[in-house]
């Protein structure tokens, strides 16, 4: 069978697919089909380098059979290679049926799996690290690339691949691999203008956003790293800290919070705040645009968190109303026409300490920035791109600091 990898990958990619540097690290815009590409090329090289096997890692396991693990299927389809390979989910991995070479799966959350891969047939040789911005501890990529070590046959080669949106140039990925030439580095930054399958509708989206929201667009149109100029907060954090263990700090309190919307994302956001050792924890998530308050009161309640007390909006009292109406205990939060300046500098006094599966909280806080006149001076009001967990933060740190009496007018 003869497959045109001209006609099934498409073009812009030659560089990152040729390359046989140890580290291939990619960045770019939603859409740009890094991922995509990368999944076409782990298949092919399973032919091109028949003893060859190969790793998907993420930060966390329970994300890959949604991303890494359907990529691959995808690139077995779009190859017409169904009949040569087996993928199952328990135990994740793909086989192919000739040769028996493998495709694992595994999360950095398993530190002892991470760094004892083994395969019983040839070699491991080729590592991809999907969405490699949730890494945030340079040392646990440090731990895997040692383990990817040994001999490989002749005109074979081992290589890891990095593919990632930037969402803040404070990352260890920018430094490491992007600021410093390096001649076992291979860097590329993709954008949307890369993927010539997106039709009218795709590349609408972009468009939009370009106008409306340059700054998101800066990192997922363009493939930039998000700049922190004028960044509310500084004193930030990212720790893979025990929640249990927190619980028992003596004075901890808890906060569960929502901002509402609909086009813009619903920020559901959970915290923990020590006030002797100033310090907020950030220990759980989720985001979601375009569902009703039905449905978040079936999520919140499915996280496990329906009997807690929720502050929310208070701008939204319909909203609330309708959650109340499902069972869950909301309540609105202050307001007044200071409330969002005084809440900012209240949280401004605190570290805040982001658990790592909370990752869109961390992607909106490294690029939370005051917004700019017309001249491009920093005002006193927070830019409202990346504002959603923010607010929904400020709503229950607010609530839980400050008395009852409390006014902000």
């Amino acid at each position: 069978m003869k497959v045109s990898l001209q006609e099934t990958v498409g073009r812009n990619y030659a560089d990152f697919w040729n390359t046989r540097k140890r580290y291939r690290v990619c960045k770019g815009s939603r859409g740009s089909k890094k991922s995509k590409t990368t999944a076409l090329n782990m298949i092919h090289r399973l032919f091109q380098y028949p003893e060859s096997n190969g790793l998907c890692v993420r930060r966390y396991s329970n994300t890959l059979r949604d991303s890494v693990f359907s990529d691959l299927k995808w690139a077995i389809h779009r190859l017409g290679l169904d009949g040569y390979f087996d993928c199952t989910v328990s135990p994740m991995q793909i086989i192919r049926r000739s040769t028996g070479q493998k495709i694992l799966f595994r999360g950095l959350d398993d530190g002892l799996k991470i760094t004892s891969i083994s395969v019983d047939y040839g070699v491991l040789c080729f590592v991809w690290i999907e969405e490699a911005y949730e890494i945030t501890n340079e040392d646990d990529f440090n731990k895997l690339d040692m383990s990817i070590r040994g001999e490989v046959p002749d005109g074979y080669f081992k290589q890891i691949t990095l593919t990632f949106n930037p969402w803040s140039a404070t990352s260890w990925l920018k430094a490491r691999f992007f600021d410093t030439p390096d001649e076992d580095v291979f860097v590329k930054t993709t954008t949307w203008q890369c993927n010539e399958w997106l039709d009218e509708a795709d590349r609408n989206i972009f468009l939009k956003m370009k106008q409306n929201n340059p700054r998101r667009y800066r990192i997922e149109g363009d493939g930039e790293w998000g700049i922190a100029e004028g960044l509310i907060y500084t004193n930030v954090v990212c720790e893979d800290f025990d929640i249990n263990e927190v619980r028992k700090i003596s004075g901890i309190k808890s906060a569960f919070n929502l901002d509402f919307g609909f086009t813009d994302p619903n920020a559901f956001v959970c915290e923990m705040v020590d006030n002797a050792a100033k310090r907020i924890y950030i220990f759980d998530e989720w985001y979601k645009t375009g569902v009703t308050n039905k449905i978040i009161a079936e999520q919140i309640k499915a996280m496990g968190y329906g009997g807690q007390k929720i502050i929310c909006d208070s701008a939204e009292p319909k909203s609330i109303a309708e959650l109340q109406e499902e069972g869950i205990q909301a309540e609105p939060s202050r307001k007044g026409k200071d409330s969002v300046n005084h809440g900012i500098q209240l949280i401004q006094n605190y570290q805040i300490v982001v658990h790592p599966r909370c990752t869109e909280f961390k992607k909106e806080i490294d690029n939370y920035c005051w917004s700019k006149d017309k001249d491009g001076k920093p005002t006193d009001k927070p830019d409202h791109e990346f504002s959603h967990g923010m607010d929904s933060m400020r709503y229950g740190v607010s609530k839980i600091l400050l008395p009852d009496a409390f006014s902000f007018d």
